[in-house]
């Protein structure tokens, strides 16, 4: 082969290679996108899916269809998302709960961390402590304080699972305070709140959520404290845990973000990426995250996110290791 035709078979094929990639993009999405949620229908995760998937629907040109498989702190939504295809028709929402924290806590979880990319965060939550109606405490202080006096019965709290943030947290605080609390897992944030609100379960650590707020109103429940490094615009009257004396400079919150797995195409991420951008920028959108006392998350780069979940990670798994959290 000549040096010339040698340059045209080599032209050609770049050509072919680049085509592909475009067709590809182009035919993405061929059928009904899935969004993955992995808690039960009710809770904060699923409003925020149901939000989002009629205007990414409209975007993509696709249906996008939730999902809802609770279990093993999400990790089972996330499993199955894993195992589908990597062609971007099954999309997790995820936060660090599933994609961070299960593999470090849970032993029957076999999905990695890296296993995920982060297409783009979409929301970001205020995480509060909320107690059942008559435990007799009004601040994260007085918590604390009643929980040092019931050393021989300890205070119940309630998560979303061993390895979870929220579990996490409060193992967190008790390492820095020293008292000792029962720790309660459920299968998602309703049915917790739900216990919550009926006494069943004293207190817990929980994204704040429009139906927690009506609870609250109602009487049923009460919202003893935030965990933000401020206290958030939606609860000006509730003050930070670090505002108190026992937790100082104690601060989290948590996002929510749309995933695929690391293989996907970077054109059908790229395709993802645009329409989520798009539909964070929807002013309707906006305003029904805040109606569920979310706020949507900045405009990120696909690089940004990049950098964002990595740190995240590297994060999360500081303060695993800080608490010793072992695989159970």
């Amino acid at each position: 082969m000549s040096k010339l035709d040698l340059l045209r078979t080599l032209a050609l094929s770049t050509g072919l290679l680049i085509g592909s990639h475009a067709a590809l993009a182009q035919s993405f999405p061929a059928k009904p996108v899935s969004l993955m949620v992995p808690y039960p229908a009710g809770g904060p995760s699923d409003a925020i899916a149901r939000i989002f998937n009629n205007p990414l629907g409209k975007e993509l040109g696709q249906q996008v269809l939730v999902e809802n498989v609770g279990g093993v702190s999400g990790a089972i939504a996330a499993q199955k998302v894993l195992a589908a295809p990597a062609d971007g028709h099954y999309v997790f929402q995820g936060s660090p709960n599933e994609v961070i924290l299960s593999p470090l806590a849970n032993a029957a979880v076999k999905l990695k961390t890296e296993d995920f990319r982060l297409v783009h965060p979409v929301a970001e939550a205020v995480m509060v402590f909320v107690a059942r109606k008559d435990l007799p405490v009004n601040s994260v202080d007085e918590l604390i304080a009643l929980a040092r006096k019931s050393a021989d019965k300890p205070l119940t709290y309630g998560s979303v699972g061993i390895g979870s943030l929220y579990h996490l947290i409060l193992e967190n605080v008790q390492a820095q305070t020293g008292i000792k609390l029962a720790h309660v897992p459920y299968k998602g944030n309703a049915p917790l709140l739900q216990d919550i609100g009926g006494g069943q379960v004293d207190f817990a650590v929980l994204v704040y959520s429009a139906a927690m707020g009506a609870l609250a109103d109602q009487g049923r429940l009460k919202v003893i404290g935030q965990l933000g490094a401020q206290r958030s615009e939606l609860l000006k009257s509730v003050p930070t845990a670090s505002e108190g004396k026992e937790l100082k400079g104690f601060a989290y919150k948590i996002w929510t973000g749309f995933m695929v797995p690391r293989s996907t195409p970077e054109d059908v991420v790229n395709r993802l990426h645009a329409a989520i951008g798009k539909n964070l920028q929807d002013p309707a959108v906006r305003s029904q995250l805040a109606a569920q006392t979310q706020v949507a998350a900045a405009p990120m780069t696909l690089a940004e996110s990049t950098k964002f979940f990595e740190a995240e990670t590297a994060r999360y798994r500081a303060i695993a290791k800080q608490i010793n959290l072992q695989p159970q």
